[in-house]
């Protein structure tokens, strides 16, 4: 910024100017480059893999012609002139094929393609020696009828199928490298308009940066500049105007901080007369005007405190009116809550009697268990005497067997009773625990209430005392307000005369006023 602060304003925007040609040059160079590759990948494709499948689909046709001459110098087997024109119609079709695959062979090919066309014509040619041969042979007479002749044909028929495929597999891989390179053709074209657009994106960038910083670099100090001759127009002189650049518009601020500075000595001279004249006629009215502001402030104050008081006493009234109905309210809830506690302390009584019920209960099932336990061992025993009487004792046996499952689920249900009587026990126990804290808490709850009782009591006996007093502090009040009104209406007149003193002092003052050293 401060190099572009030393040039002229004109040169900033013919480098400016200049900037932006050489990005658009560079835009424009990148999509030549651009577009010189892509032409060049494209001609090569079409000078080899074009020509390449071109040659390949002619060499397919030719093959198709010189079956198809062959067949029909077969069904005219039997007919010389039209057999020999067919034949002769072969031969051309087949110097047709041999500069088909001499131009192919003259191509630039990749090593796979170059070795399949040789094979190419290495089958061709056994196709050929082939034709040939049972062209002879019917000549002679050795073959004449068309099935001798397809049967002799078909040893050849390795040749005419390797032709065939390798002649389509060239045609194949000469397409998929056509499409190769349109696809690299493609990929060219997106990193061109990449590369374009990147070069764009940097020219923008470029040129709005410069644009920035020439037109910071104008408008900056031309604010500036505004700002000061602003800030003077309204007789503010304190600025300081400082300025590094060397162009028209530094040579514009410095001649704005010499004249800012001669009015700053003019101003501040005739302000150190003006000032010393005004400061004794503003201290006499400003000691009159802060006494008079002093006295209505205070009579204002004594007039707001007795409409205060007069607001306290209603409010006061008031308070012990409703303290007495909180008396009365607090005893009714005191009565309550005692009946509360009561009906609390007889659900605590019945908790207990249920918990030692419940423990009856428990005990007696022990027994039962024990009982059945009993049992049970006293049928195991007779089991095993049964067992010993053997034939005699089988009857027996099964009574025993009968009174052991009997006594087993009786355990098992005095078990369960057992369990379902703990639980009960146990939450009986949390019960009569809850219901002792809500008793212990509806004691603690009457004892509050009453204390609360006695407290509403003494305040609503206090508030009648505040009444009366602050009925004596409003009449006091209001005697006063009254000797202060008097005060304030002399300390008006008072500050009338010193105003007019004032006034006519600071109109000297007032005149320099709007100047700011």
């Amino acid at each position: 910024m401060n190099v572009l602060n030393n040039l002229k304003i004109g040169t900033r925007l013919t480098l400016v100017l200049s900037c932006v040609l050489l990005a658009l040059l560079a835009v424009a160079a990148s999509g030549l480059w651009g577009l010189s590759s892509i032409s060049g990948t494209t001609q090569r494709a079409l000078s080899q893999d074009v020509k390449l499948a071109e040659h390949a689909a002619e060499i397919q046709t030719l093959i198709l012609l010189a079956r198809r001459f062959e067949k029909d110098t077969f069904i005219n087997i039997a007919d010389a002139t039209r057999r020999d024109d067919y034949v002769k119609r072969w031969q051309a079709n087949r110097a047709k094929m041999s500069s088909a695959l001499a131009d192919v062979s003259k191509l630039d090919l990749p090593r796979e393609d170059a070795e399949a066309v040789v094979g190419m014509g290495q089958h061709f040619a056994g196709y050929v020696n082939g034709f040939e041969a049972v062209v002879e042979a019917i000549k002679r007479g050795d073959i004449s009828t068309t099935q001798a002749a397809n049967t002799e044909i078909g040893k050849s028929k390795g040749a005419v199928q390797g032709m065939e495929s390798t002649s389509e597999k060239i045609n194949e891989r000469a397409m998929l490298r056509a499409h190769g390179v349109s696809a690299i053709v493609a990929g060219m074209q997106t990193r061109a308009t990449t590369l374009q657009l990147v070069f764009a994106g940097l020219a923008v960038a470029l040129a709005v940066g410069l644009c920035w910083a020439v037109t910071r670099s104008i408008t900056v100090p031309l604010d500036q500049a505004v700002k000061v001759a602003e800030t003077v127009a309204k007789g503010d002189l304190s600025s300081r105007i400082g300025t590094t650049s060397k162009d028209e518009i530094g040579q514009l601020l410095a001649a704005l901080g010499r004249m800012n500075d001669s009015l700053v000595g003019i101003v501040g001279q005739v302000r150190n007369a003006s000032d010393s004249i005004a400061t004794g006629s503003a201290e006499i009215a400003t000691g009159n005007a802060d006494l008079s502001q002093r006295t209505e402030e205070q009579a204002s104050n004594l007039q707001q405190t007795a409409a205060s008081m007069e607001q306290l006493t209603v409010t006061v009234k008031n308070n012990a009116d409703t303290a007495r109905q909180a008396t009365q309210l607090a005893s009714s809830a005191a009565s309550v809550a005692a009946q509360g506690g009561e009906v609390v302390g007889q659900v605590v009584s019945t908790m207990q009697d249920i918990s030692h019920s419940s423990k009856k209960i428990a005990d007696i099932i022990g027994v039962i268990d024990g009982i059945a336990f009993q049992t049970n061992i006293l049928a195991l025993n007779a089991a095993v005497e049964a067992a010993r009487a053997g034939e005699q004792g089988r009857g027996f046996a099964v009574v025993a067997a009968e009174v052991r499952s009997l006594a087993q689920r009786s355990a098992q249900a005095a078990k369960e009773i057992k369990n379902l009587i703990g639980e009960s026990v146990g939450k009986v126990e949390a019960g009569t625990r809850l219901v002792d804290d809500a008793g212990r808490t509806m004691g603690d709850i009457v004892a509050q209430v009453q204390k609360v009782s006695d407290l509403i009591g003494e305040i609503s006996s206090a508030s009648g005392e505040q009444t009366m007093g602050i009925g004596q502090i409003s009449d006091a009040v209001t005697q006063l307000d009254q000797v202060t009104q008097q005060n304030a209406a002399l300390v008006e007149e008072s500050a009338a005369a010193a105003e007019s003193l004032k006034h006519q002092a600071a109109s000297l003052a007032q005149t320099v006023s709007v100047f700011k050293l």
